[in-house]
């Protein structure tokens, strides 16, 4: 399978609109970005991971004011996978009510079905250190 530009701009677009979706608080329009039986990996966060739309609503609605308030995805790579789905990883930025931030790269399984392009498996990676935790370069003599 090729990536037409036509799929690069339409899940670039699906990865942006996972993000208005859930600051806006439209959680029941997941499944426009998202499939039904979807696995959200958030283990690297200290949650386990959820598999559903529903599973994923109820966690964001139990984290409730803990949610941020801005979800920014940027740096995006696409990558075709020869059974027909697309890798794309992206780097995800969420700014929280009180102004502090954080960052995580967002491994994705993009498959596309009878309504579009949409996420099937979402891995979340965070990024408590710089330099993705490598050590700090070598003391000087």
């Amino acid at each position: 399978m090729t990536i037409t530009p036509e799929d690069r701009a339409s899940i670039t677009e699906l990865l942006a609109m996972h993000g208005h979706l859930v600051d806006a608080g439209e959680l029941e329009r997941l499944d426009e970005v998202l499939t039904a039986d979807v696995v959200y990996d958030v283990t690297d966060l200290g949650a386990p991971a959820l598999e559903g739309i529903e599973a994923i609503c109820a966690a964001s609605l139990a984290l409730g004011e803990g949610n941020p308030v801005g979800h920014l995805v940027t740096n995006i790579v696409l990558s075709e996978v020869d059974d027909g789905s697309v890798r794309a990883r992206s780097k995800g930025i969420g700014v929280n009510a009180d102004g502090t931030t954080g960052t995580v790269t967002y491994l994705d399984t993009v498959i596309r079905t009878e309504r579009g392009w949409r996420i099937a498996h979402r891995k979340l990676i965070a990024h408590p250190a710089p330099l993705g935790g490598r050590a700090s370069a070598p003391a000087a003599d």
